[in-house]
């Protein structure tokens, strides 16, 4: 019994301090990425600092916006069943793809440096990712979706000028439109990746 509440108290620490971040954007941003940086820095294998890492991109990321977003004008063209299809491979697809990317960091250190209050909805975070032997310095801006401000997400990495969201609405764009219009081979192009 004592172990058993022990796990429980284990289990709400663990919810508790993903779910309390910092309301302001920066605050949210440097929380986000010390939680990440403690969980990748723990000697536990690959695939369990995945799954910590998708606890935290699911109370951290708007993964629904982001994939809304990724599927750009094609989204007029989907039924609510195929929406809601997408959604769910979508989901898949972003925490694998999050998650085993940067598991493979020992201890990524990122520094706050500014923030851009663009409007109600968003706001841009700068950071950098510290250089070491290994790599250069990296320049990280972080479009934090604000509409909510007592649960900032994040919607977008901009990696020294480049937009990861942007990078991947084209990627898929371009795999539809390979299929003539047929969003049905987007779907089974992430359902392919999400199965290895």
């Amino acid at each position: 019994m004592k172990i058993l509440k022990t796990t429980f108290l284990i289990f709400f620490f663990i919810i508790y301090t993903y779910s309390s971040f910092a309301k302001n954007p920066s605050e949210f941003i440097s929380e986000v990425t010390r939680n990440a940086s403690e969980i990748l820095k723990e000697n536990i294998s690959v695939d369990e600092k995945a799954q910590k890492l998708i606890i935290l991109a699911e109370d951290s990321v708007d993964i629904d916006g982001i994939g809304l977003y990724s599927l750009g004008k094609h989204r007029k063209n989907i039924n609510d069943e195929q929406l809601d299809r997408y959604k769910k491979i979508f989901r898949n697809y972003f925490l694998k793809s999050f998650s085993s990317r940067l598991s493979q960091y020992s201890d990524p250190k990122i520094n706050v440096i500014a923030q851009k209050v663009v409007n109600k909805k968003y706001t841009i975070v700068s950071s950098i990712l510290v250089e070491t032997a290994e790599r250069p310095e990296i320049k990280i801006d972080w479009r934090v979706y604000t509409i909510n401000p007592d649960k900032p997400l994040i919607r977008d990495l901009i990696i020294e000028g480049l937009s990861l969201a942007r990078t991947q609405k084209e990627e898929f764009n371009s795999v539809i439109q390979g299929a003539d219009g047929n969003v049905n081979a987007l779907f089974i192009n992430l359902e392919n990746f999400n199965s290895k």
